[in-house]
């Protein structure tokens, strides 16, 4: 096997795992690096030869999502209209994110190292709050919200969107609609466009 193909493998054996560890993570927070080979379909000695622990497997998982999260938020041009309308479209986008990575919403997985945790999401808390800054200017937003404030809410929010469809009190649209409403009351936008059609909270 030539060196680019032993590259080639490597990197394809790397992102099975990293594939397997997102599924069964989801599911099962406290699985182990043996369960997420078999998962894959791969040796525990190749999982270590690419994560030397748990823990940094976790982390890169984590990374992958988060970088895929910020690029999702750029798809939605936070800078594009009025800021009431692109909080809308994060939002949507956002859970987006939750709904394909239900990982994210896993106790213990998605807040485990809390100063890594920080820097991981310093980019998408970056794009949201340049977003809440720019609806302060434009008078859209309560000027006096801090961003810290808003930035924590918004994440405890989705944390609790996502665990009402999880515990299935919710319906993944009625939850979606809801953190959407809930958010922008938070930055005292009212019943801004896009939040009239929130379906009622319980369960049908």
């Amino acid at each position: 096997m030539t060196r680019e193909a032993q590259r080639a493998d490597a990197r394809r054996s790397a992102r099975l795992v990293l594939e397997a560890a997102e599924r069964i993570l989801a599911d099962r927070p406290e699985a182990g690096l043996e369960d997420i080979a078999r998962v894959a379909g791969v040796s525990r000695q190749t999982v270590y030869a690419h994560f030397p622990s748990r823990r940094a497997l976790v982390q890169a998982v984590l990374d992958r999502i988060t970088g895929e999260a910020a690029a999702s938020i750029d798809r939605a041009e936070p800078e594009r209209g009025p800021a009431t309308g692109a909080v809308v479209r994060l939002i949507d986008a956002s859970w987006t994110m939750l709904e394909r990575y239900p990982l994210l919403l896993s106790p213990g997985i998605s807040s485990a190292d809390g100063e890594g945790d920080r820097e991981r999401h310093a980019p998408v808390f970056e794009r949201l709050e340049a977003l809440l800054r720019r609806g302060q200017a434009a008078g859209e937003f309560d000027p006096d919200l801090s961003p810290s404030w808003f930035l924590s809410a918004t994440v405890a929010l989705g944390h609790a969107a996502g665990g009402e469809v999880r515990d299935g009190r919710m319906k993944s649209d009625q939850a979606r609609l809801a953190f959407r409403a809930a958010v922008l009351r938070i930055l005292g936008a009212g019943r801004a466009s896009g939040t009239e059609d929130m379906p009622p909270t319980h369960r049908s």
